[in-house]
């Protein structure tokens, strides 16, 4: 996992045999069903990749969990928080956390958390957006694994691991659902490592 900065499900567990490997690939041929694409949206020549699908259908969602539940159990059995990034991170990282009876950390856009927080800002195609998370929502050296709904060029996901660096939490790895592998965001996040269920 550490010599490579973006591990797909079907990369990590393609050397498995038997009925788990065909449980997996059954999980994501669900997931992948489930993803609907509206071409020129948000804008032309951008194909949007919707997951709203997989958020309504119980066996889709509970698919993704497994997914994300094997993955973090396998390779960061000793992970202490997982942390959400706004907004969709909210979706599968409370679920997963419950999974795992651990502790969930919401990271949101500036403005939304009360109390003492932490700033990171990060670029978007027309200018600059922040993100914060709560000052005491983390304590030095705990490990903490990071969840988002997309990777696409990786910025809002590399301003969420400044903000917990900065907080001197350990950093164990990034999961999405899906990674735009064109954009290169996984070369952008190095030497944190992403793991993606889907890729297009």
């Amino acid at each position: 996992m550490r010599g490579s900065a973006s591990t797909s499900a079907t990369g990590f567990y393609g050397c498995i045999k038997g009925l788990f490997c065909t449980n997996m690939e059954s999980k994501l041929q669900l997931l992948r069903k489930h993803v609907r694409t509206f071409p020129d949206f948000p804008k032309p020549g951008i194909q949007f990749r919707d997951i709203c699908p997989i958020l309504k259908s119980p066996p889709a969602l509970t698919a993704a969990i497994d997914l994300f539940e094997e993955q973090v159990r396998t390779i960061h059995p000793q992970v202490d928080l997982i942390v959400g990034l706004d907004a969709r991170g909210f979706l599968f990282g409370p679920l997963l956390a419950q999974r795992l009876e651990i502790g969930f950390v919401p990271v949101r856009k500036r403005g939304k958390l009360p109390g003492t927080t932490v700033t990171a800002a990060y670029d978007l195609e027309y200018g600059k957006a922040e993100l914060e998370i709560q000052e005491d929502a983390v304590s030095p050296a705990q490990k903490v694994v990071l969840i988002d709904d997309l990777l696409a060029t990786g910025g809002t996901l590399c301003a969420a691991c400044e903000l917990l660096l900065r907080l001197k939490a350990q950093v164990l790895g990034c999961l999405v659902l899906i990674e735009l592998k064109d954009l290169r965001g996984a070369e952008r996040l190095k030497p944190h490592t992403v793991f993606s269920l889907l890729q297009y």
